[in-house]
């Protein structure tokens, strides 16, 4: 696979070419960028595979090259220094992100996450949602990628009943009545959503509150979804939930 960094910092340009070089053999490094404009004009000589490529440059943001650059024929791996809004909206629709200073470990997995991507031949949406999810004006309409063994699932916000955890998977329930098993735990989802209206009700549980219907007091406390399944509520949540829906 041929690769091209973008980056403004020669120190993170030349880590991740020796992590490569050491690591994954196979990855080619035929091009580097310090900005938007080098960075566009490396993908357009050398049409690679991957592209590396930094969130924030002197001359713009990796969103910008990415509009600039379409279509996108690469995967895109970043690389940021800080955890920001950006971050989320990577997170949001399933793309690799690597840590300053990036960790081998991390490096390659993305890599390979992308060699298995590259593989299927197929259309990989993961890079269109990310770009629709920073440009739309309310936070509230972004889509989520959802990412099993087979298939790269985009969702929108609204067609999210709950999550369901089983130890490191995670069980998302749509309005259509389906299931989508992701090998994410429910923790991230949870850190993933917190602007957003779904609430941790149980460790097992992260419901949308507009898929509420009730809260049935009896046996314990549990709620009811629109969909007429019942949800756990621990004790150290009820309180809180309480007040949350009150104030709906």
């Amino acid at each position: 696979m041929r690769a091209v960094i973008i980056d403004d910092e020669p120190d993170a340009r030349e880590n991740i070419a020796s992590i490569l070089k050491m690591f994954a053999r196979d990855v080619e490094v035929v091009g580097f960028g310090k900005s938007v404009k080098e960075g566009l004009t490396a993908i357009n000589e050398f049409k690679p595979d991957i592209v590396f490529l930094d969130v924030e440059m002197s001359d713009g943001t990796g969103l910008d090259l990415l509009k600039k650059a379409e279509p996108l024929t690469f995967k895109v791996i970043f690389i940021t220094a800080h955890q920001h809004f950006a971050i989320q909206a990577i997170k949001f629709s399933a793309l690799d992100y690597i840590l300053k200073p990036p960790d081998p470990d991390e490096v390659v997995a993305a890599v390979e996450k992308a060699r298995e991507i590259i593989s299927r031949k197929g259309t990989d949406r993961r890079l269109e949602t990310f770009i629709e999810n920073l440009n739309l004006q309310n936070a509230r309409q972004r889509k989520i990628v959802l990412r099993t063994s087979e298939n790269i699932h985009v969702v929108a916000m609204d067609e999210i009943v709950r999550f369901e955890a089983d130890v490191n998977y995670t069980t998302a329930f749509l309005t259509n009545g389906k299931k989508i098993i992701v090998s994410r735990t429910l923790k991230e989802f949870d850190d993933m959503l917190k602007d957003f209206p779904f609430f941790r009700s149980h460790r097992a549980h992260l419901v949308n509150l507009n898929f509420i219907d009730r809260y049935h007091r009896a046996d314990g406390g549990y709620l009811v979804m629109k969909d007429g399944t019942n949800i756990s509520v621990s004790d150290k949540k009820r309180e809180d939930l309480l007040q949350v829906l009150e104030k709906m």
